[in-house]
């Protein structure tokens, strides 16, 4: 497995960071996520922190060196992190409950599995082109295929879902996607792709090494968004780069069976783990039983 990648997040004009990311690899498999801590709620950067080391932690105990089921990880992690930030609010007593929009990508086998809730983006650009992206839990990317007066005047920020708040959270999973050498691919918070078009994120990604793309982009949708800025984060990857010369180039074929590596650490600012290394095995059972709760409900229905 071998891939360059980088990243970024500046604070823009807000108070504060309310955005977590980072990512972490075995010999063999590789996980990438963007966590966007909700403003309008109290601790949005706590929901996020608690989000990136959650889903960390876990990808830790279940990559040895492979994980065995990458859709069912996904989803089982979403799941233990909206547990993890709900018991954070409870532990608390707190009145409302801290929120994160979040996406989370998973490199093995030659290919990428990638799952998210909310409005934080991933992309991928093969040979210029824009090849996918995901679409937002949001009424502005609903209305595209609604009729507009059902809606009215929207604004984008407005989602029917995400993380930590009092109802169970919808996600998309997709993929397998068979990667290809010098496919890139990148992972954003909204500041990103509200400042800037598709048509701007495709061609930037495209050029150079993203060593070089990830700043430009960031820097170029700062500018653009002015003082009113959000938050801006943007973990980009270019897979199997075969002239990649950066410091961030990553093979990892050679690595031990046990290694693993992670930009994601626990935030002392932030007591939102009771142990963040260890997520409570109570919350993950119950997040797997409620994904196979879910699919027997999805069977029944169907038949």
């Amino acid at each position: 497995m071998k891939f360059s990648v980088s990243q970024l997040s500046r604070r823009g004009g807000r108070e504060k960071n309310e955005d977590r990311m980072g990512y972490c690899y075995t010999r063999e498999s590789g996980l990438f996520l963007v966590a966007d801590g909700m403003g309008g709620h109290p601790d949005g950067e706590v929901a996020a922190q608690i989000a990136v080391q959650t889903i960390s932690a876990l990808f830790q105990s279940q990559a040895k060196p492979l994980l065995d089921d990458v859709p069912e990880f996904l989803a089982s992690a979403l799941f233990a992190t909206h547990q993890q930030i709900l018991s954070h609010a409870m532990g608390r007593g707190m009145n409302d409950t801290p929120r994160t929009t979040l996406v989370a990508a998973v490199l093995q086998a030659g290919s990428a599995t990638w799952i998210h809730c909310g409005d934080s983006r991933l992309y991928i650009v093969r040979d210029g082109a824009l090849l996918t992206r995901t679409r937002d839990h949001s009424y502005m990317e609903l209305r595209k295929t609604v009729p507009r007066y059902e809606f009215g005047n929207i604004n984008r920020n407005v989602l029917f879902t995400c993380l930590g708040a009092p109802f169970t959270p919808i996600y998309d999973v997709a993929g397998p996607m068979q990667l290809q050498s010098g496919d890139r691919m990148l992972l954003c918070s909204d500041g990103l792709w509200g400042a800037l078009g598709d048509e701007d994120i495709t061609r930037q990604l495209a050029r150079g090494m993203v060593s070089h793309a990830v700043p430009e982009l960031v820097e170029m949708a700062l500018q653009r968004a002015g003082s009113n800025s959000d938050n801006v984060s943007v973990v980009a990857l270019e897979w199997d780069a075969p002239d990649a010369v950066e410091p961030m180039q990553l093979p990892t074929g050679g690595a031990s069976e046990d290694m693993f590596i992670s930009t994601i650490q626990a935030d002392p600012s932030d007591a939102c783990l009771d142990d963040p290394d260890d997520p409570d095995d109570a919350v993950v059972e119950r997040s797997i039983a409620e994904i196979n709760e879910a699919i027997r409900r999805s069977g029944a229905r169907k038949e």
